[in-house]
């Protein structure tokens, strides 16, 4: 796999942050993504004897951007976020486009927005990884909240998700399964897809661990925000 991945749990108990450690394996180039919470980076990147070189960011809410002060002072770390959030993001540096990609040493990042939960909202898709880190946008069962954003917004974002390749590996910005599961587990019926899907959730949570990743093959059948077929279904949903 070109990208190394280390998932690292912030603000546990309380709203449950997934941040996540990405190296580029073949150069060592690091990036922290959405740094909610400075000490259990730390403690992971020292145990990996890593330096970061930049900190991605997918959408600016303080949850996902808390920590990129403290990282880029303690690392001279280059904060990378939405050009067009750049007012909203602490320590900017740089600043990537819609369908513009972003190098992180030699694996190529493909930028996708997806404003809804905020406006400026980004997805970091890793094509070559097949690994796709979603922040507030698609979660475990789940979606994020619109606080910025419109149920046509949301519903757009999420065709394009689902428009990439099966195999993608995708990455939340929090640990919400839980909140998914039960509307999750009676829409689908309760069918063998959803059961096989909460029990390796389940699996995976009790060791510690975090609930997935699933593939978006997964995620299309048994989240039910991604099974909607239209819009006005989509807003049933809510």
């Amino acid at each position: 796999m070109p990208l190394q991945i280390e998932t690292i749990l912030c603000r546990a108990g309380k709203m449950d942050n997934y941040s996540y450690i990405i190296t580029d394996e073949q150069t060592g180039t690091t990036a922290i993504l959405d740094p909610s919470e400075a000490a259990p980076i730390i403690t992971k990147l020292e145990q990996l004897k890593l330096k970061p070189q930049y900190i991605f960011n997918t959408h600016h809410h303080f949850d996902h951007t808390d920590d990129n002060l403290t990282l880029k002072e303690k690392y001279g770390a280059l904060v990378v976020a939405n050009q067009q959030d750049n007012a909203r993001i602490p320590g900017f540096d740089i600043g990537v486009e819609n369908n513009k990609t972003f190098l992180l040493g030699n694996s190529i990042a493909q930028i996708i927005d997806a404003s809804a939960h905020t406006q400026g909202h980004i997805l970091w898709y890793f094509p070559e990884a097949k690994a796709l880190f979603t922040g507030d946008t698609l979660f475990n069962l789940c979606i994020g909240g619109l606080f910025e954003g419109s149920p046509q917004q949301m519903f757009a974002v999420l065709q394009k998700i689902k428009q990439l390749p099966d195999d993608t590996l995708f990455y939340p910005g929090h640990e919400y399964t839980p909140h998914g599961a039960h509307d999750a587990f009676v829409f689908n019926n309760r069918n063998q897809d959803i059961q096989n899907y909460l029990a390796k959730a389940k699996a995976n949570l009790e060791q510690g661990l975090p609930a997935g990743p699933f593939t978006l093959a997964e995620e299309k059948r048994c989240n039910p925000y991604l099974q909607a077929q239209s819009l006005s279904d989509f807003k049933k949903l809510f």
